[in-house]
């Protein structure tokens, strides 16, 4: 335990973890919790350090302020509630989540029964309950600060008369290409590499538009299939770990400031309609276990999510602070 950290109410606003000079805020919204906690662990975030319960909640946003927590902490929620399926309620503290608005994450998804809100192995299938702890099986989220410099970096402005765009995949577009440095081979930085830029330029693009790039993890449909293209986001702010080099997200950053110094507009492919835990027999892994009714769109009869995607579940962009959410995240895309 760190005696060190001195525990204060903090702030409802910004959402996310917030650092600054002497610790960090961190906030998350749920309507429906009864009770949350604040989990942080150790740098290879296998061991839990310490816990705090929040207590502050203005408006559904609970809240809390730790002096002496910096930049680089490893965190993740346990969110307490009524685990009732059959009414919409998904509740279960025995699942560590992910913040929604984590912008870097640490670790891997290890795909395991753990990972589900209910008993995989029950005749009651999702409306059982699950006591088995996903900690050692998610990522874990981690408290960052932008000290990123883009200088004088702006955007060109090209007509839309004028606009060739090329998409393509980060991954795949450099995975074999013989003038890439090994390393950045399928990365954000290999789409900087010079000889890249070259080639775009000779073709006459002037927009490179990114098949998705959000964090997401492989779909497992019974086969072990890898979800190649990332439609099925993890984390609407947070770049694909697959696609660093050292899973920083300034490598992204510096993939547009490379662009856009080279004339190239950066387009992104975003999804916004649906996420990795699709319908109720899918993993609880951060937006199910924090408040499923506000996150979710539901059927009438709400232990079943309306999809109208076919991707398992839609996103309730009816609900304003989801709708909050997917705003901050295109703000922090275009803007961060």
């Amino acid at each position: 335990m760190n005696k060190d950290i001195k525990v204060l109410n903090g702030s409802p606003y910004p959402l996310g973890a917030v650092c600054d000079e002497k610790g960090v805020n961190f906030a998350l919204f749920s309507a429906n919790a009864e009770k949350v906690e604040l989990c942080l662990f150790d740098e290879s975030g296998a061991k839990e350090l310490q816990r705090f319960p929040i207590l502050e909640n203005d408006n559904n946003i609970w809240h809390i302020y730790l002096e002496g927590v910096k930049a680089g902490q490893l965190y993740g929620y346990r969110v307490y509630g009524p685990y009732e399926p059959a009414k919409g309620k998904r509740f279960n503290p025995n699942k560590l989540l992910m913040d929604p608005y984590a912008k870097k994450l640490s670790g891997e998804i290890i795909w395991h029964k753990a990972l589900f809100g209910y008993d995989t192995e029950s005749a009651d299938r999702d409306l059982s309950f699950s006591t088995l702890d996903s900690a050692p099986y998610v990522p874990k989220s981690v408290v960052t600060e932008d000290t990123f410099d883009w200088k004088n970096d702006k955007a060109p402005k090209i007509g839309d008369g004028k606009r060739v765009i090329y998409e393509m995949h980060v991954g795949g577009y450099t995975k074999l290409h013989p003038k890439v440095e090994a390393a950045e081979r399928g990365k954000f930085l290999g789409l900087g590499a010079k000889s890249v830029v070259n080639y775009l330029n000779w073709l006459g693009v002037t927009s490179v538009e990114l098949l998705p790039v959000f964090a997401f993890f492989g779909e497992k449909h019974g086969m072990y299939i890898d979800n190649y293209w990332g439609y099925e986001t993890l984390s609407y702010f947070v770049p694909e770990a697959k696609y660093m080099v050292e899973n920083n997200p300034d490598e992204f950053k510096q993939m547009v400031k490379t662009l856009h110094a080279a004339g190239k507009e950066v387009i992104l492919d975003v999804v916004y309609n649906h996420t990795i835990e699709g319908n109720q027999m899918g993993p609880t892994l951060c937006y199910r276990g924090i408040d499923n009714e506000s996150y979710y769109t539901l059927q009438e009869n709400p232990r079943y999510y309306f999809d109208s995607t076919g991707c398992g579940a839609s996103f309730n962009l009816q609900n304003p602070y989801v709708l909050t959410l997917v705003m901050d995240s295109l703000r922090y895309w275009a803007e961060k």
